[in-house]
């Protein structure tokens, strides 16, 4: 294996580590002859063991290829070894294409390069693993994207699309992959090299005698014979991605494009090197109109009139989906931004023209249209219903964003019955669509239960699911019978089973009902002749199992999660550990947490682009340990510490994961497990104890600092405890903040000192209180009682897993505060991971003895005072600062409660000062794991990725704002800048009006 690089997945033997039998002689051979990983312990190919489908088969080991090099390698010895082989992108398929007891071979991590642009025909050349939204980026200084534009584009790859025949939603406008892909350089199941692209009939051009030749010749000869064949019998609609797409062997113009072949072939027929794509000039100008209807019929009915005003999307939105949507933090807003009244359905209708007063026009007409189809507000003669028009681009990303993540949205609900693709791709012609959609939910009523409509009105496919519990052998009855009824009534509409998704194990064994014996036989022609061993993903496509083997289902008939100590409450989840059970299985591995650009989900995989270190890899993890599936001790194993060793607990997933998978929460049940079953080291129990030695320390504040000034002090801490040479640590303060206990009694809000600001940066609380009593407000100081030792949150605590020692901390805290919350006043504090520890652990903690009610009353000092500014009761005059810029970092947990706008709000309020936020993910410090010399490197890139670079680049007389105290630290080791707390910003602004130069450099 070749040397390792930030982000290899280099692991100790032991621990769960160690692949064991047959797998440990495949590995071997493996790791001999790759620059990439290979990998054969079970915690590891459990990672790979699902996709977004519903099924769950381990492989047989993952190879994670640096060149392609190794992924012939791979080749070679799985086919020495007779073992199956899978190519892997994003592993998002929802029909579980990418699961297979074979070896996993995972593009995504190095083989994602753009290999070649030209911008004079508008065509790209790529490698496999690179991700769509990533292509795009790069085109887009060229004027230029790739169309095929899926809801997952964070984070599908192109190799994963073409494999898959994707489509998008603007295939009304731009057609399928199959559309797009010029040609595919590949390999072969025996190894050989060959590009599939345009080729004549007669081959010309095409050396003979040669392997090439010959399978070419074979091919086309194939298209030619079976021409009407494939004519009666594959439905003609652009949506039609069942099967192989041997149409493209039939004799259609001067060449026939072999690419097609391998397009929609789910890897089972080759394995892409190079794709050769076809750009499109990327839309200047959008407009969009979202119609509402007051009934689901109406809805679909009308989708055949509107595509008459050539749109170039019309995508739909349910009643169901409007509604968990507003359950989602996330969403809400945007929500209810663009949703009028309780419609029963949307038709989301995009104009994208390049003349702007045209998708202007068009857009004027759609409301016209819908008039004349008898839906407009208002109008006594005519129906609930009409348009909201979206000009703003904003606007539109926003309101598309919530439609992208539709399938996600659908999987929010939070008991075990989910909804479950296996007929949400199918396709009708337009004129059917309404009565088709009745239909379908008659059959869901028949059998039980009910379905969730979204996605593509516009071309006839609309993704539903109905919603089952496949735990229970009854509604796997009810899967196989509606998926049978459902596939004969489209045989009826002349409509396609298999739209857009593929086929994998959930549609491949219904070809022959849909296509006929003689078309399976040519599929299965196809694929022994370009793979006659079954290297090459077997089982999908041709030769499946049946769909419904629930041996196969990620929830098999023998899964069983017993019951386990969790610490948290996790209240509204089903199962096992108060709901932990459920909370993990909320995971349904559609990859949103893949994503490299906005937001802050998921820092880890941001650095080391590793499966591991990803909230869905580390869900899967833990479902698969709760379960018994990787061992006993599986939760406490080393193995299992490795999977969260580089989650920094930001709470990104608990925003931005559309199910809600909180790891977060998740890390400290780990940590608690390991704690009590393995104890603490030396470092931890230092960090997790630091508020309760803190006031001691701090009377030796010279000695304590002489770490980072006597020479040889750091590099002894690095090896007695684990904490990097390279690091500063913070300095404890000579004179903390030690406020006048005062009069509590007529306080409207609590001061709460954190043990941070407390004891290395005062300056910070003593700023806020003086802003607060300028404005006028009664500050009071939470006091523990009976007790000289200051109160704290418990963070550092749970950090460690010493859960009962964080709840103690809570509950001194809550004491001492909580009657002036009853009495309807406020806690108010500096540092984000501490004040909203209140909000979110503390409740699930504590049960009865802390409420979310009394949570809400806990407040960073920016949010009270935006609350304030807003109500119009806060009264305190700001002058300009000479800095007229203020670059702001927010903290991960203030972006996960949604507080980083208070933050641009009261900012804002500075006059003449204009603040830049920093789109960044999580600084890298998160505590003590910027410290830890483990982590130290991949703590420095995380502040890489987008922080300290923006920093860098901000001028001299830039503030730098940054409310976590980890943050600033981060931005002052990698970077040299100060950054300061909103408060002393706000301090400095609020004295009498004057110059008031911070003297940041």
């Amino acid at each position: 294996m070749g040397a390792a690089t930030q982000g290899d997945e280099k692991r100790p033997e032991g621990g769960g580590y160690t692949a064991t039998g047959p797998a440990a002689d495949l590995v071997a051979r493996l790791d001999a002859a790759l620059e990439g990983e290979a990998y054969g312990d079970a915690f590891s190919r459990g990672r790979y063991a699902t996709d977004a489908s519903i099924y769950q088969i381990m492989p047989r080991a993952v190879v994670v290829p640096r060149t392609m090099a190794d992924v012939e390698a791979t080749l070679a010895i799985a086919r020495a070894a007779g073992v199956p082989v899978l190519p892997r992108g994003g592993g998002t398929s929802q029909c579980g294409q990418t699961v297979n007891d074979a070896v996993v071979i995972d593009f995504t991590k190095h083989l994602n390069r753009i290999l070649s642009v030209d911008t004079v025909n508008a065509t790209a050349e790529v490698e496999p693993g690179l991700v769509l939204d990533h292509l795009n980026a790069a085109l887009k200084q060229h004027g230029l994207w790739f169309p095929v534009d899926v809801s997952t584009a964070s984070r599908a790859t192109l190799g994963g699309m073409a494999a898959n025949n994707s489509c998008g939603a603007r295939s009304i406008r731009y057609g399928t992959m199959r559309d797009n892909v010029l040609g595919i350089d590949a390999l072969l199941a025996d190894g050989s090299r060959m590009d599939f692209g345009p080729v004549p009939q007669d081959l010309a051009g095409v050396n003979s005698p040669s392997p090439k030749h010959d399978l070419f010749r074979e091919l086309l000869d194939l298209g030619q014979r079976e021409a009407e064949e494939i004519k009666a019998r594959f439905p003609d609609l652009m949506r039609r991605v069942g099967g192989y797409n041997i149409d493209a062997l039939v004799p259609n113009g001067p060449a026939n494009n072999l690419s097609h072949l391998l397009v929609g072939s789910e890897g089972t027929l080759a394995v892409s090197e190079k794709i050769k794509l076809q750009l499109a000039p990327l839309p200047k100008n959008k407009v969009l109109g979202i119609c509402h209807f007051p009934s689901f019929y109406e809805a679909m009915d009308s989708a055949r009139h509107l595509v008459t005003l050539g749109p170039t999307a019309v995508e739909l939105i349910d009643r169901t989906m409007i509604e968990l949507s507003r359950d989602i933090p996330l969403f809400r807003p945007i929500v209810d931004r663009f949703v009028r009244g309780e419609p029963e359905a949307l038709l989301l209708v995009e104009f994208a023209e390049e003349d702007q007063d045209e998708n202007l026009r068009r857009l004027q007409a759609l409301g016209d249209m819908m008039a004349a189809l008898g839906f407009r507000w208002g109008d006594p003669g005519k129906k609930d219903g009409g348009v909201v028009e979206a000009i703003d681009p904003d606007f539109q990303k926003q309101i598309f964003g919530v439609r992208a993540q539709g399938l996600n949205i659908m999987m929010s609900m939070k008991a075990e019955g989910k909804p479950v693709s296996f007929v949400e791709d199918c396709a009708v012609r337009l004129e059917d669509l309404a009565d088709y959609t009745q239909r379908l939910t008659e059959i869901f009523h028949k059998h039980g239960t009910t379905g969730t409509w979204y996605a593509h009105a516009s071309v006839g496919t609309l993704h539903v699911r109905p919603v089952l519990n496949l735990r229970l052998d009854n509604d796997v009855k009810a899967m196989r019978a509606i998926a049978e009824e459902a596939f004969e009534m489209v045989r009826e509409y002349r409509g396609s089973h298999s739209g857009e998704h593929g086929d994998g194990i959930v549609r491949s064994e219904f070809h022959r009902e849909m296509f006929g014996d003689r078309m399976v036989e040519s599929f299965e022609w196809v694929k022994d002749r370009l793979d006659p061993d079954a290297l090459l993903n077997p089982g999908k496509i041709v030769r499946p199992p049946k769909m419904d083997d629930r041996n196969l289902f990620r929830y098999p008939p023998d899964y069983k999660v017993p019951e386990l100590r969790s610490v948290f409450d996790w209240a509204g989840y089903p199962g096992a550990g108060r709901g932990l059970q459920g909370a993990v299985e909320m995971c349904n591995n559609n990859g949103a947490c893949r994503k490299i650009g906005d937001g802050v989900m998921c820092p880890s995989y941001r650095v080391t682009r590793n499966e591991r270190d990803l909230v869905r890899g580390r869900a899967n993890t833990l479902r698969l340990a709760i379960s018994g599936q990787l061992g006993p001790e599986a939760m406490t194993a080393d193995a299992m510490a490795d999977t969260m060793k580089l989650c920094v607990s930001c709470k990104g997933c608990r925003r931005e994961c559309p199910t809600g998978v909180d790891m977060a929460k998740m890390k400290i049940e780990v940590l608690a497990a390991r704690a009590e079953k393995h104890g603490l080291s030396l470092r931890d129990r230092m960090v997790a104890n630091l508020p309760r030695y803190a006031p001691w320390a701090a009377r030796f504040a010279g000695l304590m600092n002489l770490r980072d000034r006597l020479p040889g002090a750091a590099k002894l801490s690095e090896i007695l405890l684990g904490l990097s040479a390279e690091r500063r640590l913070p300095l404890w303060h000579s004179e903390p903040y030690r406020p006048d206990p005062g009069e509590n009694d007529a306080a409207e809000i609590i001061l709460f000192a954190d043990t941070f600001n407390r004891y290395f940066e005062p300056e910070n609380l003593r700023a806020a209180e003086t802003v607060l009593r300028r404005a006028g407000l009664k500050v009071g100081h939470a006091l523990p009682e009976n007790s000289t030792r200051p109160l704290c949150c418990g963070r550092t605590y749970l950090a460690a897993g010493l859960v009962e020692d964080a709840k103690a901390e809570m509950r001194r805290t809550i004491a001492a505060v909580k009657p002036v919350l009853e009495r309807g006043g406020f806690v108010v504090g500096l540092e984000p991971s501490c004040l909203l520890t209140f909000r979110d652990e503390a409740p699930a903690l504590l049960g009865d003895d802390w409420s979310a009610e009394l949570g809400s009353r806990v407040l960073l000092f920016e949010e009270f005072i935006a609350r304030k500014q807003e109500a119009g009761d806060f009264d305190l005059p700001l002058g300009s600062l000479a800095q007229n810029k203020a670059l702001l970092h927010g903290h991960c947990h203030q972006k996960a409660f949604n507080a980083v706008t208070p933050v641009q709000q009261v900012l804002g309020k500075i006059p003449g000062l204009a603040v830049d936020l920093v789109e960044s993910s999580c600084c890298g410090m998160a505590g003590a794991f910027g410290y830890q010399a483990e982590t130290l490197e991949v703590s420095r890139a995380m502040g890489e990725l987008s922080l300290l670079p923006a920093v860098r680049a901000a001028d001299k007389d830039t503030i730098v704002v940054a409310d976590g105290t980890s943050c600033r630290h981060q931005i002052a080791d990698g970077s040299s800048r100060e950054a300061v707390h909103v408060a002393v910003v706000l301090e400095r602004a609020s004295r009498a009006p004057e110059s008031h130069e911070l003297g940041m450099q």
